[in-house]
């Protein structure tokens, strides 16, 4: 059994008392939600595993990083000529989209 807590900012944990044998699953967020991760109470935080991620954030992300792999091909292309040419038709593909 799984015992979500959600506790508000005004509440104090030394004011909170938990009489169970329950497990508890606490979750904890370092990023304002975009990371869920999730642990046993009382285990080291160290021991979290992922929960859940949001989704356009996870896409954010993976499109920052497709962005920064392209920054290297793009300075390449000056002494290259197929990454040159490559290049020079996703720009003239990319200006034609852009004008529909």
């Amino acid at each position: 059994m799984v015992i979500r807590i959600l506790i508000p900012h005004s509440v104090h944990m030394q004011s909170m008392m938990i009489k169970s044998s329950e497990e508890i699953i606490i979750y904890e967020s370092p990023d304002g939600g975009k990371t869920v991760y999730a642990r046993k109470s009382g285990e080291p935080p160290n021991s979290r595993t992922l929960h859940s991620i949001d989704p356009v954030w996870k896409k954010e992300q993976e499109l920052n990083v497709r962005w920064a792999n392209l920054k290297e091909p793009v300075f390449m292309a000056d002494s290259d000529p197929t990454l040159n040419d490559a290049i020079s038709k996703v720009e003239m593909l990319y200006a034609l989209k852009k004008e529909k």
